[in-house]
């Protein structure tokens, strides 16, 4: 079921959450259906995830299985938006997960890092300098619901590798 909220549009409820497995997926694994800041949240459930893979898989291994879980991010969020009636709706966050897997992989050991990285996505992630912007309003689907967080990413790991060489 999908509820109508006069600030959001359409909101999911959990029985739309389960209601089709790439509606599981699209809304990460739930978080989505947070009330408040579904993106946020969706982010932070990267770093248990992240510690999960830890333990069957090097960093490379997670670098490894990234292009399969964007692949599946592209199939379930373009199903789950259509579904939604919104391409790139609110609490549809896998695409937060999946990228701030990348962050983790780059990102150097210790609270600190972890914390500028996680600030650092959530910035680029919703304000998206160009050209992010740009992309996320002209490509659309599922590979756009992706990709503009790929490229929040990417921008996050040029400034942990900025800050690196300037703190040494």
């Amino acid at each position: 079921m999908i509820e109508r909220t006069q600030t959001r549009g359409l909101r999911p409820s959990a029985v739309f959450l389960l209601s089709h497995p790439a509606h599981f997926i699209a809304l990460g694994f739930g978080t989505g259906l947070s009330p408040a800041a579904p993106g946020t949240i969706g982010t932070l459930l990267a770093f248990p995830l992240y510690a999960v893979l830890g333990r069957w898989l090097s960093p490379a291994g997670v670098l490894a299985l990234l292009p399969a879980l964007f692949a599946l991010g592209v199939w379930a969020c373009g199903r789950t938006g259509r579904a939604l009636g919104a391409e790139d709706h609110s609490s549809m966050n896998w695409d937060e997960i999946v990228a701030f897997l990348l962050v983790l992989v780059f990102t150097p050991p210790g609270l600190a890092w972890q914390a500028a990285a996680f600030g650092a996505f959530r910035l680029f992630d919703i304000v998206k300098p160009a050209p992010i912007r740009y992309l996320d309003r002209t490509v659309k689907g599922g590979f756009g619901v992706m990709l503009d967080d790929l490229l929040a990413a990417f921008y996050t790991l040029l400034l942990l590798a900025a800050a690196r060489m300037v703190l040494g």
